[in-house]
Formats: C-alpha cells, sequence, structure tokens
C-alpha cells in the first residue's frame, strides 16, 4: 500500500514544480524578450533495497531545467532605443548583483551615468564585456551588427560618431543553456561563448515574450486535474489501509 501512496505523492511533487514554472510564466508574459520556462521532467529512479530493485519509483530531476528559445513576436516601436534581434542570438548584459549573462531584453536607456542599460537595470556589455557607456548626444543610430552610432551635443548638424558596440552572439551548436538563480541565461557549462556579432539588430522595434497565455492557462488547468486524480489516490490509498486494517483486527465481544 505505501508503494501506491508514495508514487502518488511523488506525482503531486512533479505537478507542484511544473505549476511553479507555469506561474512564472505568466508573471513574466508581458516582459519584453522573455524566454519561456519549459519544466524539468527528469527521469525514473527505482529505490535500492538489499542489492536489488523494488518496484517503487520515484521521478527526479535530471539536470538544469530548459527554456523554450523560440522567438517572440516582433513589434514596430518607433523609439531609437528599443532594440529587437531578430531570429537568434543573444545581447550581453551585466547584472547589477552576478556574472555577465546572456538576455534577449532590449528596451534600453541611457542612464544618468551614460551607461546603456536595458529595463531590468542590466548593463550592456560591448565586445570587450564592459558597459557601454555614451556621452550625451542629439540623436542615435544603432546599425544591424550593433554598432552605435551618435551625433554629439556639440557636434555639426550631420556629423556621426562610433559612440559604442552592442556585443552580440549566436551560440555555436551544441551549446547548451540554461537560465541561473537571477533568471539570466548562461552555458550550463563553462564561460559565456565570445561575442561574433552575428545576431542581426533591428533599431525602432522590440521582441515580446515568447509566452502564449492561452497555452500556459490551459496547461495549468491541466495540471490542476493531474494534481486532484493524485489527492483522489492519496485518499483511495488511505481508505483501502484503513479497510484492510479493520479486517484484520479481532472480532469484539
Amino acid at each position: 500500500m505505501d508503494r501506491m501512496i508514495y508514487t502518488a505523492l511523488n506525482a503531486l511533487a512533479v505537478t507542484r514544480d511544473s505549476q511553479v514554472a507555469q506561474a512564472q510564466n505568466l508573471a513574466n508574459q508581458t516582459v519584453p524578450g522573455y524566454r519561456r520556462d519549459l519544466p524539468n521532467e527528469g527521469g525514473v529512479k527505482f529505490l535500492e533495497q538489499m542489492q536489488g530493485m523494488t518496484t517503487r519509483a520515484f521521478q527526479i530531476e535530471t539536470g538544469p531545467a530548459g527554456f523554450s528559445e523560440t522567438s517572440g513576436t516582433l513589434t514596430r516601436t518607433d523609439e531609437e532605443l528599443d532594440v529587437a534581434i531578430a531570429d537568434r542570438g543573444y545581447f550581453y548584459i551585466q547584472p547589477g548583483n552576478g556574472e555577465p549573462a546572456l538576455s534577449r531584453r532590449g528596451d534600453l536607456r541611457r542612464d544618468v551615468d551614460g551607461i546603456l542599460r536595458n529595463g531590468a537595470g542590466d548593463a550592456m556589455l560591448g565586445p570587450d564585456l564592459a558597459p557601454v557607456q555614451l556621452p550625451p548626444y542629439r540623436n542615435i543610430r544603432i546599425t544591424d551588427i550593433g554598432e552605435i552610432f551618435i551625433q554629439p551635443i556639440d557636434a555639426p548638424e550631420g556629423e556621426a560618431v562610433l559612440a559604442g558596440v552592442l556585443a552580440t552572439t549566436v551560440p555555436p551548436d551544441g551549446t547548451d543553456l540554461t537560465k541561473g538563480a537571477d533568471g539570466n541565461i548562461r552555458p550550463i557549462e563553462g564561460t559565456l561563448p565570445a561575442p561574433n556579432q552575428m545576431a542581426e539588430l533591428f533599431q525602432g522595434s522590440l521582441e515580446g515574450s515568447n509566452v502564449n497565455p492561452v497555452e500556459e492557462l490551459l496547461s495549468t488547468m491541466e495540471m490542476q486535474r493531474r494534481f486532484e486524480h493524485g489527492m483522489r489516490l492519496v485518499m483511495t490509498a488511505r481508505d483501502l489501509d484503513e479497510s484492510g486494517a479493520r479486517m484484520m483486527q479481532a472480532p469484539e465481544g
């Protein structure tokens, strides 16, 4: 009987973890460039006992959870500091309390110290992995390979100066990426791939999240039904156990 209960409880734990991922996706559906978290299906582990395998099985996570690399919808904003990656690739960012990472978020702004940051406050990095710092300017143009041309305030009309470069990369095939505890993207093993400026950028556009709210809500409803079925199984196991205990009791009187 305990096998039945432990199997049901393990299934409930897996469903709980999946619901956490679904909640995270729904909470970030409006964040530019957000990548949808995928549940970690894991594998099955059989309990070993007395140098043999039992029939009691547990589903366990195997390695870091992944995320969807499908591109989000591109929206034309005509804002000069909105930049979107057309297809594959990532920006380099420096979070405030972490190591450099990769990101698709392109809602940029020039901070008071001149550093270019995204909407989360992460500093945008150049090919040397140093923060991109811009002087005051009249207008700005960002090319498809990340070059940032500005017209300085004191420059003649029409003069353009290369003020920096947004570092981008299209990771080599076989590079396994995952999200860290801070929600930023890094390789599972090793260091960040070197910038190769292979990503194609669109100025004046913004990539939305690749979360499909309808799909996530339907999946949440399906997981809720699974959770209810698991609870019914636990209750059934309890009733069967109590019935068996009553049958083995000595008759009274």
